[in-house]
């Protein structure tokens, strides 16, 4: 049996058209909580919320944290999030082109904000001495 020439160019149309229509896709989102929650949060510098607050991320890695919240101890850290096995080549072609559904990664961090206390007059005087102290020895070095 012979195929007809309009057949074998419209098989040519639909092999792309099945390719790109089993596409994956993979879902990243990361939430960060506080305890006690509505704090500000800044992801490497960038202000992304209160607390809780979601945001997608595109790769894995060392991020910049920084927490603030009116009467707590501002949290300034870096957190890693590593990549899992499906994100490495060959897999992440699997993953992310051919695989028929949405791969998610959910990934939590929460901190505990601690109370801040405030230094007394007679603590802020003794600092300021302190440093006041220690910039004249560099001073008298660096001459």
């Amino acid at each position: 049996m012979k195929i007809p020439a309009a057949h074998k160019k419209f098989g040519w149309f639909l092999l792309p058209a099945l390719f790109f229509g089993l596409n994956g896709c993979v879902e990243r989102r990361l939430t960060i909580l506080s305890d006690p929650p509505e704090a500000l949060v800044w992801l490497n510098d960038e202000e992304i919320g209160r607390t809780p607050v979601t945001v997608g991320f595109n790769w894995y890695g060392d991020y910049k944290i920084r927490i603030e919240k009116e009467g707590y101890k501002i949290v300034s850290t870096h957190k890693e999030i590593k990549r899992p096995l499906e994100d490495y080549f060959p897999l992440d072609f699997f993953a992310e082109v051919l695989w028929p559904g949405t791969i998610r990664r959910n990934i939590a961090w929460t901190f505990p904000l601690q109370p801040a206390v405030n230094p007394t007059p007679e603590q802020l005087l003794q600092q300021s001495d302190a440093f006041r102290q220690k910039a004249r020895e560099e001073l008298q070095s660096n001459q």
